[in-house]
């Protein structure tokens, strides 16, 4: 149970805008096989959807706050992200597993006001499919 709760912890700090390597632990408990992997999956996808959700509060309730130093985005980030965001819409946050910008992105969803069950839907799509590619990648490796 302490692995799934270390899963949980790492998945959510990566999501938001603390650094943090979830893919490390899941990996490493996917090896150890103590878990059931769609349990690991399941864990590490609900961790890393709450902590984008975060980040969506953010934007949508404390972005007055951007520049300052203990905000976890910069405003180039923002900037970046929000670049994306008039691109290519709410479509953007498929990208939201990606390192570096899909942290802001999330922030930007809350900015721009994003509706919050199409948010959930499309990052948790993202997100899960990360894991689930990490996932089979690790088992044809240990293979």
């Amino acid at each position: 149970m302490i692995e799934l709760g270390g899963l949980f912890l790492a998945a959510f700090a990566a999501a938001t805008l603390i650094p943090a390597q979830s893919e490390a632990v899941l990996v490493a408990l996917i090896l150890s096989a103590n878990q059931p992997v769609w349990l690991l999956l399941l864990v590490a996808t609900v961790g890393n959807v709450l902590g984008s959700a975060v980040n969506w509060a953010m934007g949508r309730f404390l972005i007055r706050f951007a520049g300052r130093r203990w905000f976890p985005a910069s405003v180039t980030q923002i900037d970046k992200a929000t670049g994306w965001y008039a691109r290519w819409g709410h479509w953007s946050l498929l990208a939201s597993w990606v390192p570096v910008i899909g942290d802001p992105l999330t922030l930007v969803a809350g900015v721009l006001r994003e509706p919050f069950g199409r948010f959930l839907l499309i990052v948790t799509l993202a997100k899960g499919g990360r894991y689930l590619a990490l996932a089979w990648i690790t088992h044809g490796l240990a293979s």
